[in-house]
């Protein structure tokens, strides 16, 4: 008998990164893993509950920059380009590693990994969104978006129709690719002020996440904890994060993905091989990258890269259904526990970073899949649902007001304003207040000064993604983060004051509306909210 139920949370998300001045332009590769590693591993194994009548529900964020991104046919033919490399590569290693008994055999399956990623690619025409939107109309994805740009919403709440533009631009897209607007919105980093939920009533949104402080911290006690969904004052429901299932995945010292069994990520051959055998496949310029090619296992955490031994996938894969298992039964433990203490089913939701799944621990989404199959047939306690379907099973909830709050180091936004990054912000919301005086001023422009409000619009946008701020806090490819703020501020600006002075230079216009192409169908109107 159900006891209570299970809200897995995927957020699938990258910043925009288009360069079509640049084939090779090293930043793009983290979407052509992502596609390779993470979404089309994904869609596979949903695909695959589905043709095995596994009666799965998971709850899926797609960004709309990401989704962008995924419909781009610059960025589509570049990473078709990119697979045909990977299946060559697939084809040279296992001719290379003819012989050699700890290798021979992972060559072969990585080869044949690309092939099936290829084919999937290509059966779904290079557009992965109908495979999520065909799932999503079976009814077994919740599909829901994300604010428009990734931007940290507390830090802009001296704004509210920047904060309006986020959403209602995001809900806008998301119906536009999906053929209905979102039930749910995930809150970039979880970032949640008060005052947010009534920009996602208005804009249709009926429910959100916060991490667990969100909610332990409302204005009101919570009766159930993270275990139940609060309404705030709006209607608009409020979902908490369990901490004791994202510790089980998320934690380096006791999460699954750290097992000694599993792949290691930080071994590629795209490093290990001499460049000259390598050289088509990573950076023309000699300047080596993750190929997807890796042949070890973590072995030991503390081992040194060297000392890792050879990967084995059926040992992996053991340990994947292992851990499967045990996360099921502590979720069974942990909900007959609650059910005891609660007038309703408890819901457990375990929101995740999706790219966790294939690209940083390559045997996630077989744990998903095992997941899901173990919870249809090997127990009778817990029950997959999403948030939708949990609302309307249980309509009655509390009322109160989440406290302002992210996820990550802290809980409280440190992540993304720091010293290292804090000085963005000055640039963010003078932006904003200027892109709002320019929607009032011209509320009926057309022609060349439409165009040029709505790159404006567009050059806001891209300058507010929360992923900048977060790259110059991690200090990884921080110039580059530093580069893309500076030039869409340096653009928006350049934008506003040849609006102001009604110079619009058409030539110059028509180069940056190519680079900086997205959400094709924004009206800048948007912001006269």
């Amino acid at each position: 008998m159900t006891r209570g139920h299970l809200a897995i949370v995927l957020h699938a998300h990258l910043p925009y990164v288009r360069h079509p001045e640049d084939e090779h332009f090293l930043e793009e590769h983290w979407f052509y893993e992502a596609m390779t590693e993470t979404y089309i591993p994904l869609v596979h194994v949903f695909e695959s509950l589905v043709r095995d009548d596994v009666d799965f529900r998971l709850t899926l964020s797609l960004s709309p920059t990401l989704v962008a991104m995924m419909r781009d046919p610059l960025l589509l033919g570049r990473y078709a380009r990119r697979l045909d490399l990977l299946v060559d590569l697939g084809h040279r290693e296992v001719e290379r590693t003819r012989g050699d008994d700890r290798f021979h055999p992972l060559a072969a399956m990585y080869r044949d990994r690309m092939i099936q990623a290829r084919d999937t690619f290509r059966r779904h025409e290079g557009d992965l969104t109908r495979a999520f939107r065909a799932l999503q109309d079976a009814g077994r994805l919740e599909l829901i978006t994300c604010n428009a740009t990734h931007m940290f919403l507390p830090l802009a709440d001296r704004n509210w129709a920047v904060c309006h533009a986020q959403i209602e631009l995001a809900a806008r897209e998301h119906a536009r690719h999906f053929g209905r607007r979102p039930p749910g919105m995930w809150l970039a980093e979880c970032g949640y002020v008060r005052g947010v939920d009534e920009l996602l009533r208005d804009s249709g949104i009926r429910y959100f996440f916060v991490d667990s402080h969100g909610l332990l911290f409302a204005d009101r006690r919570p009766v159930h904890g993270v275990y139940a969904p609060m309404y705030c004052p709006t209607g608009v429901a409020a979902f908490g994060r369990d901490t004791e299932s994202a510790k089980q995945v998320w934690s380096a010292q006791e999460g699954y993905p750290g097992d000694g069994a599993y792949r290691e990520y930080y071994r590629d051959i795209g490093y290990d091989l001499p460049l000259d055998d390598v050289r088509p496949y990573v950076h023309p310029s000699g300047i080596r990258q993750n190929t997807g090619f890796k042949y070890h296992r973590i072995t030991d955490r503390r081992a040194p890269l060297d000392r890792k031994a050879p990967y084995d996938p059926a040992a992996a894969r053991e340990r994947a259904a292992a851990h499967a298992g045990n996360f099921l039964f502590n979720r069974e433990r942990q909900i007959e526990f609650l059910a005891g203490r609660m007038d309703r089913p408890p819901v457990v939701v375990a929101p995740y970073d999706a790219e966790l799944f294939g690209h940083w621990w390559f045997e996630g989404p077989l744990f998903l899949d095992m997941l899901f199959r173990k919870m249809q047939y090997d127990q009778e306690v817990v029950a997959p649902t999403t948030p939708s379907e949990y609302l309307a099973r249980h309509p009655s909830n509390q009322v109160a007001t989440p406290c302002t709050s992210s996820w990550g180091y802290k809980g409280y936004g440190e992540v993304w304003l720091n010293g290292s990054n804090d000085w963005i912000y000055r640039h963010l919301h003078t932006m904003g207040e200027r892109m709002v005086a320019l929607a009032h001023r011209f509320p009926d422009a057309d022609g060349l000064r439409r165009r040029a409000l709505n790159q404006a619009a567009r050059e806001l946008l891209l300058a507010q993604a929360s992923d900048w701020a977060f790259i110059m806090k991690m200090g990884t490819t921080t110039p580059y983060a530093v580069r893309r703020t500076c030039d869409h501020v340096n653009r928006f600006n350049a934008l506003h004051d040849a609006l102001q002075g009604g110079r619009i230079a058409e030539s110059w216009l028509q180069e940056i509306e190519g680079r900086d192409n997205l959400f094709a169908d924004l009206d800048y109107r948007i912001y006269t909210r």
